[in-house]
């Protein structure tokens, strides 16, 4: 189904629910809208999980967010849709890091650092400019010996990322149990210790060098209190996510002053402290 950018994420999770082996998010290369894909099997319960979709996707309208299209459906065998899924998450250099899916053949990594990764039903494959943004600021960042939180780990990606970075003590949290499994996974993979938990920022206690949040803007703006508070003094809050048309906004919920700022198409990330 088109979803605008900044609604992207949220109509992920909602095809979360009801799907399995994955979703699929298709860049539009004239900057429209993006497709967002989800297989749902065709059994006798298949029409009472479409018109929860419908319902779901209806209530997404009160926070706000980009236009949604109506869902298309079509049957497709099961093996092609996940060979047309895999097909297009390809091993990508981004930053200091390589990221790879597992079932691609191993490529030359040279001096990159190589995250190996499974995002399952998790969002975070590091193809979306939001997760590009936040891996570009963690290939620079120093970050070595520095407490670090990921609130809406997703697939664990940026967790890991700074974990091949140095970064530790890691807490990752999500509200999507789903994600929260694939990232523990994936930081399992990967080599990378990290403490992965059902949450948000506000289910974390302590506070941290650098906190990482890659979530929406309405989001970023209703967790705002709580993200300042897991901030540790003269530490680093990275935000992405956030369209452009959303961004002061953000910045006035925060209430932190910017560091470093990156556009991309509509989408906008800010390091801020």
């Amino acid at each position: 189904m088109p979803a605008h950018p900044e609604a992207v994420e949220a109509v992920s999770e909602i095809l979360d629910r009801v799907g399995y082996n994955g979703i699929a998010v298709d860049l539009p290369l004239d900057g429209g809208d993006h497709l967002v894909k989800a297989y749902l099997p065709y059994d006798r319960v298949a029409r009472v999980k479409v018109r929860q979709v419908r319902t779901a996707l209806g209530h997404l309208q009160a926070f706000g967010l980009g236009p949604i299209g109506a869902p298309r459906l079509r049957r497709l065998d099961e093996e092609d849709w996940l060979e047309s899924w895999k097909a297009s998450f390809t091993p990508i250099r981004i930053g200091r890091f390589l990221i790879r899916p597992t079932w691609a053949d191993a490529t030359e990594a040279g001096e990159a650092l190589v995250v190996e990764l499974d995002p399952g039903m998790a969002f975070g494959t590091g193809l979306h400019p939001t997760t590009q943004q936040c891996l570009e600021v963690l290939s620079e960042a120093e970050l070595a010996g520095r407490s670090l939180l990921d609130v809406g780990t997703g697939s664990g990606i940026l967790a890991i990322a700074a974990g091949k970075r140095g970064a530790g003590p890691i807490v990752a949290t999500d509200v999507d149990e789903l994600a929260v499994r694939a990232a523990r996974e994936n930081c399992e993979r990967n080599d990378v210790t990290a403490t992965i938990a059902l949450g948000s920022a506000a289910d974390v206690t302590g506070t941290f060098d650098v906190v990482v949040a890659n979530i929406v803007a309405a989001t970023l703006q209703s967790i705002a209190a709580e993200l300042r508070a897991r901030l540790a003094p003269g530490g680093r809050l990275i935000v992405a996510g956030i369209v452009a048309e959303k961004e002061q906004a953000t910045l006035d919920a925060l209430g932190l002053q910017i560091k470093r700022r990156d556009q991309r198409d509509d989408w906008v990330s800010l390091v801020l402290a």
